[in-house]
Parts: structure tokens; C-alpha cells; sequence
């Protein structure tokens, strides 16, 4: 059995991430595209296009089969007609629309609009599965028959998976300093290029908060944690600096295997090989070279140091696009979809 799916916010990047994601996918039939009002009844290709420009901003090319799909309004969209509708839109609008969604089908969003409630899950499949019991919560408070179950923000992600493996030492305080890819900042507004070119930008607005919140919800544990974000000249993959207090100290050996080691209980059409993997070399990770890893599903580790303040410091690479967004979104999917709640 295939589930019927349909992406809104299907013109943006994360939304056509959300494409080649779901393309030709064993269990999620792709059978309707939304988007806002201005893109409603026209085909994707014309959806997309401007003065002949085509703004397809994946990586992967556009397959050819959905240049004629035509593209909904999702305010008019039915989700009565859907098993799972995958939500890629600003915080804003998602939290008008995914309501109405999640009162009929199963809503899996990138947006941060509910990721704070106390009923909403906030899932990363090898991290903390068992929250996926929330659902059952939310469903009974909200009276739906559906659920929405959001992804965390793309610079939480790669933070959260590598400080799952070192909670077996016990974590007291955790210090980030991410350097972060433009596409993260999606394109309207964006980056724009000259702000960006020859440049570091120390403020991204609400970003810091957000890691820091969404961490220990992850985590299911409070501890400290302060966080600095930056926007850096890289297209994809986010860069952290992760400076890490151990209640029981760990020796660099003890650290790369903890890494090495950490496996994923959710096996899944999408799921890697490697949910993180470890670099030697001390110039690696670099997103450049390594943000693919995985289908870009995979942490890269590397620079794995003892810090004479805290106790231990590594330097991970983590693709926001792909894990931090609807590859990791389609992950959550699989998982929701193996416990039987879609």
C-alpha cells in the first residue's frame, strides 16, 4: 500500500527538497502539489518559472514528470483526501493551515510553529523515537484525527544527534558556535548576496533560542547551553563548533567510539548506514566535502579534542537541507508510518 501524499509549499526550497525526496518513494505516492493563491491553477513549471528562468533550486534535477502537475491553493486544499500531507511553509502561514490539515490526515511540517506545544513531538528518528507517543496526547486534547508532528530547526538537528551518544556520560553544559549555509535562510527575503559575499553575519533572529530550546526538549533532559549562530558564505551544510561538560569525563577514545557506535533503532527506507560518521583528519568535516554523506542524512564528526575548560570539543557538518529539512522530514515519515500511526 502507498500513502496518498501532497506537499504545500511545494514552489520554495525546502518544498522541492521535499520533491526529490518523495520521488518515486516505496511507500508515499506524490499526488498533489500546493502552493499560495498566486501559484493556484497554474502547472509547476509555470509555477516556478519567471521570464523564462526556471527557479528549481534542489540539487538533484527536476524530474520531467511533474512539469505539468497543477499546483493548488492550499487554503482550498482538502485533506480529507490525503493519508499524509507534508507541510513546507513559514511558521506564520503554517500555523493557520496545518490545524485545519491535521484535523483529517497526518501533517509532518518543517516550520517551528507548534514544536514548542506540550502535545507536539519533536522527533529526530535515531534520537528519540519514544516521543512519538505524544501523538496519542495530542489527538485526544485536540479531538483530530490526524496529528502534527514538526521537525526541529535544521542547526538542532546535527546538535542534537551527536550529543545523543554522550548522554550516556551525562551532559551538564554544551557551548555552539554554528557557521551556517545561506540556503538555511531560503530565498524571500534571504541572504542577499552582497550582505553575504566576503562576509560573516554574527545574528541570525531567533535562531540561537530556538537550538537552545529545542535541544533539551529532544533530549528529554534540562541542562545548560548557550549557543551562537552565524550565517557563512556556503551554500549548504551547517558547520558547529560544540564544546561539551561531561558529568563523567570522557577520554577523545571514549568520545569517537560513543560516535562511531551510535546506530539508529528505526530502520527505514531512508535511514543511512552511518548515522554519524568520524574523521581522523584534522581538516575534515567540511561541508563542501562531506555534507552529501549519507544521501545527506549522515553527521560528519571530526576535530574531536579535549578542552581544558569544559572537557571535551568536536566539530560536526550537517546538511540542513536534506536531514535539517524534508529528507529528514520524509525519515520522520517512515518512522510515524512504522509505528503504525499513519
Amino acid at each position: 500500500m502507498k500513502y496518498k501524499t501532497a506537499i504545500v509549499g511545494v514552489t520554495g526550497i525546502v518544498g522541492q527538497q521535499a520533491i526529490v525526496a518523495l520521488n518515486n518513494h516505496p511507500q508515499f505516492d506524490l499526488i498533489s502539489f500546493a502552493a499560495s493563491e498566486r501559484s493556484a491553477g497554474k502547472t509547476y513549471r509555470q509555477a516556478i518559472e519567471t521570464n523564462g528562468i526556471v527557479g528549481w533550486y534542489a540539487d538533484d534535477p527536476m524530474p520531467e514528470e511533474i512539469n505539468n502537475i497543477k499546483v493548488q491553493d492550499a487554503g482550498k486544499l482538502d485533506p480529507s483526501d490525503y493519508d499524509i500531507i507534508f507541510s513546507c511553509v513559514d511558521a506564520d502561514v503554517a500555523r493557520e493551515l496545518e490545524p485545519k490539515f491535521a484535523k483529517h490526515c497526518a501533517v509532518i511540517s518543517t516550520a517551528s510553529a507548534f514544536r514548542y506545544d506540550n502535545d507536539v513531538p519533536l522527533i529526530i528518528p535515531p534520537v528519540n523515537p519514544e516521543q512519538v507517543s505524544l501523538i496519542e496526547k495530542q489527538r485526544k486534547t485536540r479531538n483530530w484525527k490526524g496529528f502534527i508532528a514538526p521537525i526541529p530547526n535544521c542547526t538542532t538537528t546535527g546538535l542534537a544527534i551527536t550529543l545523543k551518544p554522550l548522554d550516556q556520560f551525562g551532559i551538564e553544559s554544551v557551548i555552539m558556535t554554528s557557521l551556517q549555509a545561506v540556503s538555511g535562510a531560503g530565498r524571500s527575503p534571504g541572504v542577499r548576496a552582497l550582505d553575504i559575499i566576503d562576509n560573516v553575519i554574527p545574528y541570525i533572529v531567533g535562531e540561537e533560542e530556538k537550538v537552545e530550546k529545542e535541544a533539551q526538549k529532544i533530549l528529554n533532559k534540562k541542562f545548560d547551553i548557550s549557543c551562537t549562530c552565524t550565517r557563512v558564505p556556503v551554500l549548504n551544510g551547517h558547520t558547529e563548533s560544540v564544546f561539551v561538560q561531561l558529568k563523567k569525563p570522557a577520554t577523545i577514545e571514549q568520545a569517537e567510539k560513543a560516535f562511531s557506535n551510535f546506530s539508529s533503532s528505526v530502520k527505514t527506507h531512508s535511514t543511512p548506514k552511518q548515522v554519524i560518521k568520524v574523521f581522523s583528519d584534522p581538516s575534515r568535516p567540511q561541508p563542501r566535502l562531506d555534507r552529501e554523506t549519507g544521501n545527506g542524512l549522515t553527521t560528519c564528526v571530526g576535530r574531536i579534542r579535549s578542552d581544558p575548560v569544559l572537557g571535551l570539543k568536536y566539530v560536526l557538518v550537517s546538511h540542513n537541507s536534506k536531514m535539517g529539512a524534508a529528507a529528514g522530514a520524509v525519515w520522520l515519515a517512515e518512522l510515524l508510518e512504522q509505528r503504525g500511526y499513519i
